[in-house]
């Protein structure tokens, strides 16, 4: 199976905001409801804060997203980035979704000046 990246537009809140709520009860992260929407709102409307990738099958099928915040640090002269959350939803779970999410993001990131990509754990 073949996957891709597409970058998530503020449109897109339908399709990742539930991702987020059951990434949230999967992890016991406990972030108030409206909280979450609005914090996700922001990052999908503020490139410069950095964005969601979704993650899309062959027909386009989103079988997953990853958050990437940007940051910045001397010790990488310019802009670094963290990705903050992956999720796959369990359709696509072991079918190397995840795999090709971390592969392609730095080709994501690339263009838009990003240094050096950390993973949150």
């Amino acid at each position: 199976m073949t996957f891709r990246l597409r970058r998530a537009a503020p449109a897109d809140l339908a399709l990742v905001l539930p991702r987020t709520r059951a990434l949230n009860a999967h992890e016991g992260i406990d972030v108030a409801s409206g909280a979450l929407e609005a914090a996700l709102r922001a990052l999908l409307a503020d490139p410069a804060l950095g964005g969601v990738w979704l993650v899309e099958r062959e027909a386009g099928a989103v079988g997953g997203y990853a958050i990437v915040t940007f940051g910045y640090d001397l010790e990488f002269a310019g802009r670094d980035a963290w990705l903050t959350e992956l999720w796959i939803d369990e359709p696509a779970r072991a079918a190397g979704a995840g795999s090709a999410a971390l592969a392609l993001l730095p080709d994501e990131l690339a263009p838009l000046d990003v240094r050096a990509l950390h993973l949150q754990v």
